[in-house]
């Protein structure tokens, strides 16, 4: 089995320096903030922490590949490093702590079915919390890798027992999933809006059971996935494909997969 520790520390080391950069400017009151022409905003934090990141792997990792959200493919090859420098810009925006950095290694299938993740970090510095994966070691929760706790889903097996996350109701109204997601809600023993990363990483700890968003990009979900497979729970996408290969997620203890996937795919 292969040893990402190396990966790993050095995902450490990009997340240190982006909570520098990203903690600095937030709650400025002069903060720079624009729209892109997906209507996202993107401020100047969210490209200076990808910018930073870039450049330190451009000195410890010179032959991989890099994908951020805000500065596309960089180089090629079968490592690719995945990078969302601020996974919940709206909440930065607003001040609310909220926000992560996620920091993905991804590796070419062997069998030839594109990319999977290797290594996951989330660094959500104004939450002061830290969760981190590499495939076959295991996740885990701390303040660096020799003060850390090891991460598992939970043992809920009943959807009328099961805490359920997501993001919002517009995306599910779109794609015409709305019936089966408020479906879901109606049956679950509880449901709370969290929003962009914090869900998985509450399903890998446990104190959530399933969570799941209708529209995605590979940098929201890259490091999630592995992090959630590592701590004994499943990752998908809404039609069931393994990792984070589709443009939506679904994540869960694994013992709830196949009936959250059921209400999210019922059509009327």
């Amino acid at each position: 089995m292969a040893d990402y520790h190396d990966d790993l520390r050095l995902a450490h080391v990009l997340a240190d320096a982006a909570d520098a950069t990203t903690m600095e400017r937030f709650k400025a009151l002069d903060l720079k903030v624009e729209t892109k022409p997906d209507l996202t905003p993107v401020t100047e934090a969210d490209k200076a922490a990808e910018e930073l990141i870039r450049g330190h792997l451009a000195r410890a990792r010179p032959r991989d590949a890099i994908l951020g959200e805000e500065y596309g493919v960089e180089g090629t090859g079968p490592r690719r490093w995945v990078i969302d420098p601020i996974d919940g810009t709206k909440n930065y925006v607003r001040g609310v702590p909220v926000w992560a950095t996620l920091i993905s290694l991804m590796e070419a299938d062997p069998q030839g079915g594109g990319f999977r993740p290797v290594v996951g970090l989330v660094s959500a510095p104004a939450l002061g919390r830290r969760w981190w994966a590499a495939k076959g070691a295991g996740a885990y929760t701390g303040r660096s890798l020799t003060s850390a706790s090891r991460l598992k889903v939970s043992a809920v097996d009943r959807v009328e027992n099961a805490s359920f996350a997501y993001s919002s109701l517009s995306g599910w109204e779109a794609q015409g999933r709305l019936d089966g997601f408020l479906d879901l809600t109606r049956t679950c023993w509880r449901t709370r809006g969290y929003g962009d990363f914090w869900p998985y990483m509450m399903v890998a700890e446990g104190s959530v059971d399933i969570c799941a968003e209708p529209e995605l990009s590979l940098w929201d979900m890259a490091a999630n996935a592995v992090i959630v497979e590592e701590a004994g729970g499943t990752f998908t996408s809404l039609e069931g494909a393994p990792g984070p290969s589709g443009e939506n997620a679904a994540a869960s203890n694994g013992l709830l997969h196949d009936e959250l996937l059921g209400y999210l795919n019922q059509r009327y």
